[in-house]
């Protein structure tokens, strides 16, 4: 009785060893490497293959993404500021603190104070908050644009401009943020 062998189905081409150079047959280097990476191209294939025969059984659902991967629907390249329960202790901070939760509550506008709607600006928030007091209005001011040039470049011109320059309040408030947290370090 003749016995049973089991070949392989396909056989992967190997070339021999080259003993030296003459032994190559004459193939350059990159006929070589080609011949090679059609091998290794080869023996991937198979390997897929059997990975696909061998995992069919596995009963498995496919994943949702949308499951797994949660993205801020509005991308932050620093994490939210944590805003403080407790009101600062000095004048400057305490105002910029006010006019975050101002522009915050009442919106963010740009090319004015104050919009028909009754959204505000950087400096439209400063001042509703400020009151008839233009110094600490100032003060506050000088503040915000000092954070805004160290966050951003000297060629911020003002407050205004600033305010102006974004599509949204989402950058402005975090300003506002940062130059109250600013003020209170510095005993403003």
């Amino acid at each position: 009785m003749a016995a049973l062998h089991t070949v392989p189905a396909v056989q992967a081409i190997q070339p021999p060893p080259a003993a030296h150079p003459a032994a190559a047959g004459g193939l350059s280097l990159e006929d070589r490497l080609t011949a090679v990476e059609a091998a290794m191209s080869l023996r991937l294939d198979e390997a897929a293959v059997a990975y696909e025969v061998n995992t069919a059984h596995i009963d498995t659902e496919p994943v949702n993404l949308a499951d797994i991967i949660t993205v801020p629907l509005t991308p932050t390249l620093q994490p939210a500021p944590q805003h403080s329960t407790t009101q600062p202790d000095t004048p400057v901070a305490a105002l910029l603190e006010r006019a975050r939760a101002r522009m915050e509550a009442d919106g963010w506008c740009a090319g004015a104070l104050r919009d028909e709607s009754g959204s505000v600006c950087l400096l439209g928030a400063i001042r509703n908050e400020a009151g008839q007091d233009r110094a600490l209005e100032a003060d506050a001011a000088s503040v915000v644009l000092d954070t805004i040039r160290r966050r951003f470049g000297d060629h911020v011109d003002s407050v205004p401009s600033f305010n102006d320059a974004h599509g949204s309040g989402r950058i402005p408030l975090r300003m506002l943020d940062q130059a109250a947290a600013t003020a209170a370090a510095k005993g403003l």
